[in-house]
Order: C-alpha cells, then structure tokens, then sequence
C-alpha cells in the first residue's frame, strides 16, 4: 500500500515542471513582444512616409510665420523666436528623399517606372503582416524556440533558424513561412530532454526571470514611445488612425497657410 508521501512528485520533478511551465510562458511573452515591436516598426516607416511631408511644411509655415512677424514688428524677442523656428527646419531633402519611392540621382524607380508604363506596382506594405503570417510566426516560434534546447548545437540551429523565421515575418512573407514550416518539420527532431540536476535548474529559473525582465522593459519602451503609443489607440485598424492623423494635420497646413498669408498680404 503506497502512502501519500509516496504519491507525491520528488522536489526535483516539481522544479522541473516549474522551469518548463516558465520556459513556455516566456516564450509566449517574447512572441507578443517580437509581433508588437514588428507592428511599431512598420507603423513608424508608413507614419514616416505619409506624414513627414506634412509635418516638415508645418515646420516650414510656422518659420515664415515667425520671419514674417518680426519683419513686421522688428522686436528682438521676434526675431529670436524667428531664429529658432527656422532652426527647427529640417535642411533641403537630397533628390531621393524629396522624390521618395519615384526616384534618386540616377533616375526613376522600378515603381514609378511601371506606374508611368502602365504595368503592375507593388502594392503598398501593410501597417503589420497578415493573420495567416502571424499564425505561421507563432508556431514556429513555439516550435523551434532556442530555449528549448538543452545542447549547444540545438540551440545553434535553432537560432539560426528563428532569425530566418523572424525575418520573414518582419516581411509579412506568408509563402516563406510555409516553406520555413515544412523545413522544420522535415528537419531533425528535438533532442529529449535529459534530467538536470537541481542546481541546474534553478540557474535556468534565475536565467528566465532575468529574460523576463529584460522582455518588460523592452515591452515598456514599445507601449511608451510616440508611435506604440499612437498604434495602441488603434491595434486594430492603425491604417484609419494615419488617415485622420494626416487629416488633421493637412487642416493644420490650411490654417498656418491663412495665416501667413494675412501676415504677408
């Protein structure tokens, strides 16, 4: 007759259990993590490419509105704050920058050059990639996680693997990670895991929190900056929220633009 001492799990096989429930909680963080810092990074290009202008024509409008108020008052404090504005313009754009996605110094882009032949473009980036990739992402990450590995040779590939991975869905390239999922598949399989001893496995639990950590302040920095801050108004449609963004700034421009014009007319 077995006692109930003897029913329950050795400390060993509890520690155990408790390092891997960690290992996979940490790998779902770092997953919600990668795919919000994916979704920032493309949001700031696409917020880059469509505003810039208009925030640039702003900085120009209010440092002719300033130069044109202290033209007129002649005041020392105007033409201090005349200064500054015209300081804060950014400097004249190079050929590619001031033509962006049409051409540089050697010409039209292979874009522009299709629009004006009447041929097929590439349709815009989207704000994040597709569902479908998102879904593919988080199961090969689940599956090839580097953290899963116990030899170094495993983690090796694993990393490499991941980085390919990662790169992919940076790209929103939904056919390459279907071909990286059918390479995993057919590749080797995990090696099983050996017992460790105690020790080791409160390193590895000492290792995960401090991942942990390093995870929640990246995740904090994401959230806090000016664009994560503007993509968390609107996770589920952030392609509207530049829209009226770029409305309320081009109602901005029309408002400087009258007002410079009664300053100078």
């Amino acid at each position: 007759m077995t006692t109930p001492e003897a029913e329950q799990p050795r400390p060993e096989e509890r520690l155990e259990q408790a390092v891997r429930a960690a290992e996979q909680a940490l790998i779902e963080f770092e997953i919600a993590v990668e795919t919000f810092r994916v979704e920032v990074e493309n949001f700031s290009r696409l917020h880059h490419q469509k505003l810039g202008p208009m925030y640039a024509r702003l900085d120009e409008l209010d440092a002719q509105i300033a130069e044109a108020k202290a033209a007129r008052t002649g005041d020392p404090e105007d033409v201090r704050k005349a200064e500054e504005a015209r300081g804060r313009v950014l400097p004249m754009p190079g050929v590619e920058e001031l033509f962006h996605g049409w051409m540089d110094e050697n010409g039209l882009f292979p874009e522009a050059a299709a629009m004006l032949t009447d041929q097929s473009v590439r349709p815009p980036e989207r704000v994040r990639p597709s569902e479908e990739a998102r879904k593919l992402y988080r199961e090969l990450a689940r599956k090839a996680h580097p953290d899963l590995a116990q030899e170094d040779d495993e983690r090796a590939r694993r990393d490499e693997f991941i980085a390919r991975v990662n790169a992919a869905y940076a790209r929103g390239d939904e056919a390459l990670l279907r071909e990286l999922a059918e390479e995993w598949a057919a590749g080797p399989a995990p090696a099983e895991r050996r017992p460790t001893p105690s020790e080791e496995l409160y390193v590895r639990l000492e290792w995960l929190a401090e991942r942990k950590e390093l995870l929640t302040m990246i995740a904090r920095d994401l959230e806090e900056s000016a664009i994560g801050s503007m993509l968390r108004m609107a996770p589920d449609d952030p392609d509207t929220l530049l829209n009226e963004i770029a409305d309320k700034l081009l109602a901005e421009v029309s408002g400087k633009e009258a007002e410079l014009a009664q300053l100078v007319g």
